[in-house]
């Protein structure tokens, strides 16, 4: 029965996403309609990959996968977070609290939100596994786009022209609609291109530091049982997807908390997240982590 059910929804949806795509060519109404299109196909998606997102790996509902070309680099998390909706949307939507989350990822060096006639913008040092000082690190700027907003979906769009060692066209997604329960579902995706320059950076990492570093798709199981994690530059994309991610899910956990202890508590539940999965994720201890965090998030908010 629940196998039916199941079904019976997943062509809900499909026929009701049929519905709307004729409805916005036939009589143009694209805008008034696309927030529905969005939660349709957010929730097709919720649909096919139900069985990974209960019976995986992670011990959470979470599901992720990559994708690799010659100049291409992508990786997308769907997750099932335990917030309500209208927590998240808050949230979210506002640039300034994405500094607060992105600081939390081990490459972030410093984040600061500007505003100004052109639009809004994620200013954004990259950088190291280790302590830096800004001039040793990598500055890009991201394009906040808010595109949609609703009681029931939303959407966040960053993207930056270029970013550094000869990558581009750097595209972040996330969008989210509300579950039963007071749960909410969560897509993020994180893509970027990158030239000969690039190519060759990504190729040296591979050969040295990044060369026994895996990802979390599964590439096979070995006679005794083993998993074996995929490797290369998918590994790559997944364990980057999968740190932002989690610093953005550290954030919104410490939102009731007492403004005193949030930063402590968010940094805290990061590197335990990363804990999880030692083999994808482990770069220090939690006291080299939380040292170097909290010297940068006071540098953060001293060049505000």
């Amino acid at each position: 029965m629940a196998g039916y059910k199941s079904m019976q929804t997943v062509i809900k949806y499909r026929i009701l996403s049929t519905i709307i795509i004729f409805l916005n060519f036939s009589t143009g109404h694209a805008t008034a309609l696309n927030v529905d299109q969005h939660v349709v196909e957010l929730m097709a998606q919720y649909q096919s990959i139900h069985d990974k997102l209960n019976n995986n790996q992670f011990k959470r509902p979470l599901a992720i996968k990559s994708m690799a070309s010659d100049t291409t680099l992508k990786s997308e998390v769907y997750a099932i977070i335990n917030y309500p909706f209208p927590i998240v949307h808050e949230a979210l939507n506002q640039p300034e609290h994405w500094c607060d989350a992105l600081i939390l990822h081990i490459n972030i060096k410093f984040c600061r939100m500007d505003n100004n006639s052109h639009g809004t913008f994620l200013n954004l040092n990259l950088g190291k596994k280790t302590q830096q000082s800004l001039p040793q690190t990598y500055k890009t700027t991201l394009n906040f786009h808010a595109v949609e907003s609703s009681a029931n979906y939303f959407l966040i769009h960053l993207t930056a022209k270029d970013g550094p060692l000869g990558t581009y066209d750097y595209d972040v997604l996330l969008e989210a609609t509300p579950l039963k329960d007071t749960q909410t579902l969560v897509h993020f995706t994180y893509s970027y291109a990158f030239g000969t320059v690039g190519r060759v950076a990504m190729k040296s990492y591979l050969a040295t530091t990044g060369r026994d570093k895996v990802g979390f798709t599964v590439s096979r199981i070995e006679p005794d049982g083993q998993i074996v994690f995929i490797k290369g530059i998918r590994g790559v994309a997944e364990r980057n997807t999968m740190r932002y991610f989690l610093a953005i899910d550290a954030y919104l956990a410490a939102l009731n908390d007492a403004p005193e202890k949030q930063l402590g508590n968010r940094l805290n539940s990061w590197f335990d997240s990363t804990e999880l999965h030692k083999a994808q994720l482990y770069e220090m201890n939690r006291e080299e982590y939380l040292e170097m965090k909290q010297s940068e998030v006071l540098r953060q908010n001293t060049l505000q």
